[in-house]
């Protein structure tokens, strides 16, 4: 038990490391054009083969793997609840104090960084979460299918090309260009000006947007709660045993995500702006590449030979919060103007060379740091918090024992 434990564990690590290297590449396109420029190539000049590589991107990456940060996201809740669980501490006030620093921490992240933080959604997401903490297997498996059809439905449903898409707008089209000339060549004060306090949006478009936020959370609840399910089933304890298990679902879900997001990408520039089901890509085919991902990475722990490189990945993933705020700062530094300001201007592929180059330095420096530190400063922090311990380790329950009058007192 305890080796396949410590196989869990790696697993986990590995994973999340593995995802930080799509991530920042995904990133790497609001890092150089924006939360609303990455979608609109054409703006920035963008053709040829960068342009393919763009919608190549789209296909494989954009969209497919943050999911797997949201699946490990809720694994690893169910994992720590157990975990309190067994020391008799309370898991729901625990992850309940977790959840709200990395709203936190987003906040900071978003305020005073960078436009495209996932940590507030995260924060938020985790208080929803807890309403299916102690569901079994089941259920959270009954749910989560239900959300993706549902979901799915959705995207189903065919664009009408004489309706304007929310965020299509000249309005939005003069933020992205304004964006480009104040990112690319504006002073720390000027961007983070320009982000807390530019609108993008039309008054219409706001609202559809403020609807949206208000449904993202039950959007991509499936990969939490699959996430959760896995963890409670017990999934990844076993990786040599579930061998077929993993290729088989690696094959199925990665083949239809593929599909779908390729349908969605590649139709409406092939002129199929009104064909229906363009949306299944973005509502749903990013969810089950990730899971085709997910279970692909499963199947190098389920060999007899562990590859080098994998150790790289889990020390990355140990530090996944640190690296992950590190990721934003430099590659910010690069692309905005106080730094290199390369903003609009390096390219699609000369871009995830460059960010490729960040993990890849990331691959370098974790193992190296964990030498030294159990844990990265991050990580610290949300432990401490967590805790409420200076140690970051949970507190020790303080058990009743017998005095020698037969009273109870705590031990």
């Amino acid at each position: 038990m305890e080796l396949t434990n410590k196989k869990r564990i790696q697993f986990i690590d590995g994973l999340r490391g593995f995802s930080l290297s799509g991530i920042v590449l995904a990133n790497m396109l609001i890092f150089q054009y924006g939360l609303y420029g990455e979608g609109e190539p054409a703006l920035f000049g963008i053709a040829g083969a960068d342009l393919a590589f763009h919608r190549f991107l789209f296909i494989a990456v954009v969209g497919s793997f943050m999911p797997i940060f949201a699946f490990m996201f809720g694994f690893g809740m169910v994992k720590l609840s157990d975990s309190l669980k067994a020391r008799e501490l309370r898991p729901k006030c625990h992850l309940a104090r977790r959840f709200l620093l990395l709203f936190v921490i987003g906040l900071l992240h978003a305020t005073f960084l960078w436009e495209g933080d996932i940590l507030t959604f995260y924060g938020m997401t985790g208080f929803f979460l807890l309403l299916f903490l102690n569901r079994r297997p089941a259920a959270l498996l009954a749910w989560a299918v239900l959300l993706m059809v549902a979901v799915g439905a959705l995207g189903l449903v065919p664009n009408d090309p004489s309706e304007p898409v929310p965020g299509d707008s000249a309005h939005t089209r003069n933020y992205i260009m304004q964006s480009r000339d104040v990112y690319g060549s504006g002073t720390y004060a000027e961007i983070m000006d320009f982000r807390n306090n530019a609108d993008p949006l039309e008054e219409k478009d706001g609202l559809t947007l403020a609807i949206l936020s208000l449904l993202a959370p039950i959007l991509i609840a499936p990969m939490f709660l699959l996430g959760m399910r896995a963890a409670r089933k017990g999934t990844f304890d076993d990786p040599r045993a579930m061998r077929g298990v993993y290729a088989r679902r690696a094959a199925i879900f990665g083949g239809t995500g593929l599909l779908t997001k390729a349908y969605g990408v590649l139709a409406p520039q092939l002129g199929g702006n009104g064909l229906p089901g363009l949306g299944v890509g973005d509502a749903l085919g990013g969810s089950l590449l990730a899971l085709g991902y997910i279970y692909a990475f499963a199947l190098l722990y389920a060999g007899l030979r562990r590859f080098a490189l994998l150790e790289r990945f889990e020390a990355v993933g140990k530090l996944s919060l640190t690296n992950y705020l590190l990721q934003t700062v430099i590659c910010t530094t690069i692309f905005y103007g106080y730094g290199f300001g390369l903003f609009g201007r390096a390219g699609v592929f000369a871009g995830a060379v460059l960010v490729l180059a960040v993990y890849a330095a990331q691959l370098w420096l974790s193992p190296l740091y964990l030498k030294k530190f159990r844990t990265g400063p991050v990580e610290k922090i949300l432990r401490v918090w967590t805790y409420l311990s200076w140690k970051g380790q949970p507190r020790k329950r303080r058990k009743p024992r017998a005095s020698a009058d037969g009273a109870l007192k705590v031990s």
